[in-house]
């Protein structure tokens, strides 16, 4: 047995884990309502059950004619599983299907063309990259970006117009309200993935940086030899 599966079993008998071969206490033993043998499929499993309501551990088996549909249902659980986790910790939602990338894209974009400097052009080029949300989900959709990107920006002229996400329920690029539909993404996801992206991308100018103040050429000749690349 792996000390994952050694872990999680004293997690879901409330057993505690001893390193030494000594005599347990009746609490570090835990306690399990039923221990049985159980075949799933052409596999013999050792089933433990808990008969109370609240458990601290459950097993989801998926079943499938295939791997990679049986790959698909566990991605789509781990999701799922995940956003639950994600609410648990922090219930703020924003709205989805990409209402709040181009929300961003466009009070970036205002916001760098009332900044003087040189700076007004990153910023820009920060709230370009937002787009690559709409782009990439119109594209997954069969749409056109460019006239997904048009809908979306005139649908969020307003400052109250902050809802509106593309509907990729229609056949033509359309916008929609998120809250109505109750479309809504965990604020935590996008916090992280906007902060992990600005740190990778952070990282890679300072790689550049670096690269670049490097002086070009190869060696220099010695004194008194002459240059090959002359001759």
């Amino acid at each position: 047995m792996s000390k994952w599966d050694l872990r999680r079993l004293c997690k879901s008998i409330n057993a505690t884990a001893q390193p030494n071969l000594v005599v347990p206490t009746p609490e570090e033993l835990g306690f399990c309502s039923l221990v049985e043998l159980d075949e799933v499929g052409d596999t013999t499993v050792v089933v433990f059950r808990q008969e109370r309501d609240e458990t601290a551990m459950s097993t989801i088996v998926i079943r499938g004619s295939t791997d990679n549909i049986m790959d698909d249902i566990e991605r789509a659980i781990d999701d799922g599983v995940n956003s639950v986790k994600v609410i648990t910790r922090d219930q703020r939602c924003l709205p989805g299907a990409c209402a709040t990338e181009i929300e961003l894209a466009k009070q970036l974009m205002q916001y760098g063309e009332q900044t003087a400097g040189m700076e007004q052009y990153a910023i820009k080029k920060f709230a370009e990259a937002f787009e690559v949300f709409p782009k990439v989900l119109a594209e997954n959709t069969g749409l056109k970006a460019n006239e997904v990107l048009a809908k979306m920006y005139n649908a969020h002229q307003g400052p109250e117009d902050i809802n509106y996400g593309l509907n990729l329920e229609a056949d033509v690029p359309e916008v929609m309200d998120t809250m109505e539909r109750k479309i809504m993404d965990p604020f935590l996801t996008k916090h992280w993935g906007i902060k992990f992206a600005v740190n990778a991308a952070n990282t890679v100018l300072v790689v550049d940086q670096i690269i670049m103040a490097k002086q070009a050429g190869g060696p220099k000749p010695r004194q008194g030899q002459a240059d090959p690349d002359d001759e």
